[in-house]
């Protein structure tokens, strides 16, 4: 029942649509739709026909396992050794489905390294075909230094302006970036070059095209490239006068004003060719400072070196040859006044210093010789010489000269003062500006004032000794120097201070100097009062009157020979040239 059950309800299954059938698959349907043809009787007989046909079925099938049970026996033996297969093949599957993700692994790597060697062979592909691109950017470092280190500035600036392109469009590439680097420091060397050829005698023609490359490095701003011009010409300048010998002042000195007349005169026109200066020198007040500034400042600068310089070998001396060092640098002042600095009102400063100075050496030295006659001077032999003048023969004195008195002679220390005194003039002849007027005189009058003290100090120390004529002979002595010696000074210093320049110096009448003092005069009252007592009797010799200025051609004239001293010949250099001014006696 249970069986019957089934099949009718797989049949009625079947019935509501052929996707509700069963495991029978087509076969049954198509028995089932045979079975709907068929008629109730037919249907009731269709049981006992399947039986039938079962039982047919079921001999046949036994008649064939009989009459063929070598070959079921046969397909029994394959059918357990193929399961037999089966079984190995599903283990191996197993091992291999083991295997499996490993293999997965080692062919994505293998396609990963198969990638990357289709994009190397590429990248190579693509380098071959552009290797002369490369290569020239890859030589351009080398290239640069080649051009720098044979003076081809105009090639490495075109290759450094490349360079920097490059950086600016593949600045990340490795490769790029040590290029950049090299160039870089090929630059810093053409940079160290240029500014070297600053350094040397370099032309104008030269110093524009350093320049010019200089700015196209863009390296320095405006002001900065003129400090860097500057320094170093002003190294190259430096040199030249460290190479100048040091050991005579004299020849240090002018050799020091030609270098700097010529070669720093070329580098002003140098600066003013390349640099533009037309703003004002002092800029308005609240702006910054111009860049034309700094040119003025360093030839100030240099004008100071150079008067410092001055200064220091003026100091060690230059012997008697002032005025033409003083000539060559008042030529140097006045090519500088075409480039706005001159400086020659500065000269005269120094001069005046020096001349004033070695004047007041010459003066104690004089001095100092007065004091050594002194020490040695006895009175006993004078009268010997002053007789009637036949002992020493007496110069003949030249048209138009100041002759020294020639009373001196019979007292040498006098004599030998006014010769030193004599030799302090004609070197300060030389170089005498009426500015040290006054210096000369204060200097003069103080010398002259040790020589008074050291008469008295003579006289104190003798007087218990003299004897009648020895004390006349003294007065005599003190006489000649009060009467002869110091008018003669007095009319020295008149011809190299003219009062009429004195006059148009202080812009006063020549009447009127008197008002100013004794400019160019010595007060010989001060010095008649120490020595009043040894003084003559007024009836005893008639004092020579101090000579005035003489007007016309008196002060133009010129001395003849200093007084020789007594009982030696005139030293050498103790004369007097004939063209020094002098006032005749």
């Amino acid at each position: 029942m249970a069986a019957a059950a089934a099949v009718e309800a797989r049949l009625l299954a079947w019935l509501r649509g052929p996707a509700a059938a069963g495991p029978g698959g087509p076969e049954l349907s198509a028995y089932v739709a045979e079975l709907a043809a068929l008629g109730l009787a037919e249907l009731g007989r269709e049981p006992a026909r399947l039986a039938a046909e079962r039982a047919r079925v079921g001999a046949e099938t036994r008649r064939l396992a009989f009459e063929h049970y070598r070959a079921f026996i046969r397909s029994a033996e394959c059918t357990g050794r193929a399961g037999r297969g089966f079984g190995g093949i599903e283990s191996r599957l197993g091992s291999l489905l083991g295997r499996l993700p490993a293999l997965q692994d080692a062919c994505r790597n293998f396609m990963r390294d198969a990638e990357e060697i289709a994009c190397s062979r590429r990248m190579n592909s693509l380098t071959l075909n552009r290797h002369t691109e490369i290569l020239e950017i890859l030589e351009i470092p080398q290239l640069m230094d080649t051009c720098v280190r044979n003076g081809y500035y105009e090639e490495a600036l075109e290759l450094a302006a490349y360079v920097r392109r490059l950086e600016r469009k593949h600045s990340s590439i490795p490769v790029i970036q040590g290029i950049v680097d090299e160039v870089r420091q090929s630059a810093q060397l053409m940079l160290n070059q240029l500014i070297q050829q600053l350094r040397t005698n370099i032309q104008l023609p030269a110093c524009l095209r350093v320049i010019g490359y200089l700015r196209r490095m863009d390296v320095f701003t405006e002001a900065e490239l003129r400090i860097k011009f500057l320094q170093a010409r002003d190294a190259w300048l430096r040199s030249i006068q460290a190479s100048i010998p040091d050991d005579d002042p004299y020849f240090h000195i002018t050799k020091t004003i030609e270098a700097c007349r010529v070669h720093l005169f070329d580098i002003v026109t140098q600066y003013r060719a390349i640099f533009s200066d037309e703003e004002p020198l002092l800029p308005p007040e609240g702006q910054a400072l111009n860049e034309g500034a700094i040119f003025h400042g360093w030839v100030l600068q240099k004008v100071s070196e150079f008067l410092r310089t001055l200064e220091r070998d003026l100091r060690r001396g230059v012997g008697g040859r002032l005025d033409s060092l003083l000539g060559q640098c008042m030529y140097f002042g006045l090519s500088f006044s075409r480039v706005g600095a001159d400086f020659r009102g500065q000269l005269a400063p120094l001069f005046q210093r020096v001349a004033a100075t070695a004047f007041g050496k010459a003066v104690e030295e004089a001095v100092e010789k007065f004091r050594e006659e002194m020490n040695s001077y006895t009175l006993i032999s004078a009268p010997a010489v002053l007789g009637g003048g036949a002992g020493v023969p007496v110069p003949a004195a030249q048209p138009g000269t100041l002759q020294p008195p020639m009373v001196l002679l019979d007292f040498p220390p006098l004599a030998c003062f006014l010769n030193g005194l004599l030799v302090a003039f004609n070197d300060l002849r030389l170089c005498c500006p009426v500015a040290l007027a006054q210096d000369v005189t204060a200097c003069l009058e103080e010398a002259l004032g040790e020589v008074t003290k050291t008469v008295l100090a003579f006289h104190r120390a003798e007087e218990a000794a003299f004897s009648g004529r020895e004390q006349e002979l003294f007065a005599q002595f003190c006489a000649a120097f009060l009467e002869d010696l110091l008018p003669y000074l007095n009319r020295c210093l008149q011809v190299l201070f003219p009062p009429a320049q004195i006059a148009q110096a202080l812009g006063v009448p020549p009447t009127q100097l008197q008002r100013f003092g004794r400019l160019g005069r010595i007060d010989a009252v001060a010095f008649r009062e120490p020595l009043a007592s040894l003084l003559p009797a007024p009836g005893e010799e008639e004092p020579a009157q101090e000579s005035t200025p003489c007007p016309g051609g008196e002060e133009e004239a010129v001395p003849g020979d200093p007084l020789p001293a007594r009982g030696r010949e005139t030293p050498p250099g103790e004369t007097l040239p004939p063209d020094l001014p002098a006032a005749t006696g």
